[in-house]
């Protein structure tokens, strides 16, 4: 039983390979006329370029044509891409699709679909380039400080096709003159810093013969082992990037110490990384560089006509098997990237974008937030990327969360700086979610304020508090009471001195009237106090008590001063008895006050 679960297994998984890779045929009758190839070794990464004449020598037209990589590269290979090149700038590009040929399983094979069919006869030139990371290795191995670093290729000297190849010629550029070693396989003319291989007549499909490459390389071997590529997109106006780097130095490891001082006297180590140049959107804003420390100060920002040119400095120059880690972040208008028509949106940007120069990127991961609320997602890439599980991502005001597309390759390099594009709807109502939501929220916290200081969460009633506040409460009013009288009293003393100036006895009678009034009704409420204050078997009670009399005692204080000023305006008193009379009064009148104001400050 488990032998045949191990078969139908193994089964499934072939089925899986043979449906997932096409599988193509050779057509002998296609021929290489001419093939011309430049293996470019300046850099860290290996660049083929193969321009290929094929001439269709059979009877029938022909669809495609059959591009191999031999067993040597091919784990290496990071890009392959095929156009036809044009007198104008429109070079024609061409589809390229990964198969497999029967009886071959070491080498890679590319179909190569050409434009239209190749007719019987027909030749057609086709331009193909090839990227390959990491496909040469420091030689030796470990440097010193002081010492220029060597790399050594391993390579195919023939052009390695299932196809005939008539005439081919190979030019190997290398990064400087400076050539230790080389395969000379005949003809070979080198010239400065290059090596001119052929030209070949007449060798069969699959021909090998190793190329063997030993020279100085001094470009900086600068590696992305990971990189997390952030995008969050608002549709408020503003499209949010942030990158994570890990990055490497993959060439010679360095031997022996480090010593900064002979770095910057001598100005060795031809083949450490000081800086490299990463370029951003020409609308990117508010752009960040930080590692692990803080801000990279050292790290320069320029704004150019086309684009942002950000000079990264690491804070000590890497050498071979050195690594460090940093992330960039910025702002861009949404606008510029993001489309839509009615409900329906648009995203459209790059894959990956530019970080430095011939950039070899091991594994990257692209994450990708849209607004909450999007739905009926469709990602489509530009080249095979291999699809995470869409997740949710949650921050202020999110109630469901926010969609997470995620999405990684592995070995990326220039050539791939494409755009992807995210399709999905977002019904424009869900624009107000959020303020609705702030709205809401302190609606209800208001609410819950104005419940919470009305109702009374005390398990039960506390007699003695509550009397103690209604007698505070009481007290309080009795002082503003007292305090009204007092003001009254000088009220009664301004009438007096009034009448005694203009001797008007009618305007005099009116305004005792009216100050007598407003007397009676501030008695009238003293006396309720008093009946309160009794009521709670208050001590404040005696002295609101010992206030009504006090007041009954400056009342008859006042009627007789007003008696008096009456007989001095009528001339039945001389002046000389008035005064010795009001004296009196005052005096009377200050001692009566001042027993109020020390019953006053005794509550």
């Amino acid at each position: 039983m488990r032998r045949l679960s191990f078969q139908f297994a193994l089964l499934s998984a072939v089925l899986v390979v043979c449906f997932t890779v096409s599988q193509d045929t050779v057509n002998a009758d296609l021929v290489n006329v001419e093939v011309k190839r430049t293996v470019d070794l300046t850099t860290h990464i290996v660049k083929i370029s193969s321009s290929v004449t094929i001439e269709n020598t059979g009877k029938s037209a022909e669809k495609y044509f059959i591009y191999a990589v031999d067993d040597a590269l091919s784990d290496r290979l990071s890009y392959i891409g095929a156009l036809i090149k044009s007198t104008g700038d429109d070079d024609e590009k061409l589809k390229v699709a990964e198969t497999t040929i029967a009886g071959q399983r070491n080498a890679k094979f590319y179909r190569v679909e050409f434009p239209k069919r190749l007719d019987a006869g027909a030749k057609i030139t086709v331009d193909v380039e090839t990227v390959f990371a990491n496909a040469m290795k420091p030689y030796p191995a470990q440097i010193t400080q002081a010492e220029k670093q060597f790399m050594l290729f391993t390579g195919n000297v023939y052009y390695y096709s299932p196809y005939m190849t008539t005439e081919q010629t190979t030019t190997v550029n290398c990064f400087s003159s400076t050539i230790e070693s080389y395969t000379k396989t005949k003809p070979v003319v080198t010239a400065e810093n290059s090596i001119t291989y052929g030209p070949y007549e007449k060798k069969s499909p699959f021909s090998q013969g190793e190329m063997v490459i030993h020279s100085e390389n001094n470009s900086p071997f600068l590696t992305v082992t990971d990189m997390h590529r952030l995008v969050e997109v608002s549709h408020w106006g503003n499209i949010a990037v942030e990158e994570t780097f890990d990055v490497r130095h993959s060439g010679a490891k360095l031997k022996g110490s480090f010593s900064r001082f002979d770095y910057q006297r001598h100005q060795d180590g031809a083949a450490s990384i000081k800086t490299f140049k990463t370029l951003l959107p020409a609308s990117a804003r508010d752009v960040y560089y930080r590692d692990e420390i803080g801000n990279i100060s050292t790290s320069n920002l320029r704004e150019m006509d086309d684009q942002m040119e950000l000079e990264l400095r690491p804070r000590f120059p890497l050498f071979g098997g050195w690594k460090t880690h940093y992330y960039i972040g910025y702002n861009i208008p949404s606008y510029q990237y993001l489309y839509n028509q009615g409900d329906q949106y648009v995203l459209k940007m790059r894959f990956v974008d530019h970080v430095y120069d011939d950039q070899v990127i091991e594994h990257m991961t692209l994450k990708v937030i849209l607004p909450e609320g999007a739905r009926d997602i469709k990602l489509i890439t530009p080249y095979t990327v291999n699809r995470g599980r869409n997740s949710f991502h949650y921050t202020y005001l999110d109630t469901v969360g926010r969609p997470v597309i995620m999405a990684s390759k592995d070995s990326l390099v220039e050539q791939h700086i494409q755009d992807f594009e995210i399709r999905y709807t977002f019904p424009k109502w869900m624009l107000l979610q959020e303020p609705l939501l702030v709205v809401t929220a302190f609606y209800l916290l208001f609410v819950i304020v104005i419940v919470y200081v009305r109702l009374d969460f005390s398990i039960s009633k506390d007699e003695a508090s509550e009397r103690h506040m209604r007698i505070a409460a009481l007290i309080e009013e009795v002082q503003g009471v007292q305090d009204r009288r007092s003001a009254l009293y000088q009220s009664y003393e301004d009438a007096v001195n009034k009448f005694k100036s203009n001797k008007n006895q009618n305007a005099f009678m009116t305004n005792r009237k009216k100050i007598d009034a407003d007397h009676k009704q501030l008695t009238q409420q003293m006396a309720t106090l008093l009946s309160k204050l009794k009521a709670e078997n208050s001590d404040a009670a005696d002295k609101a008590g010992e206030l009504q009399h006090l007041d009954q005692q400056v009342r008859e204080q006042i009627n007789l001063a007003n008696q008096w000023a009456e007989k001095l305006v009528a001339g039945k008193v001389s002046k000389q008895q008035y005064l010795d009379t009001e004296a009196t009064i005052r005096a009377k009148n200050a001692g009566l006050l001042q027993k109020a104001e020390d019953i006053l400050a005794s509550f």
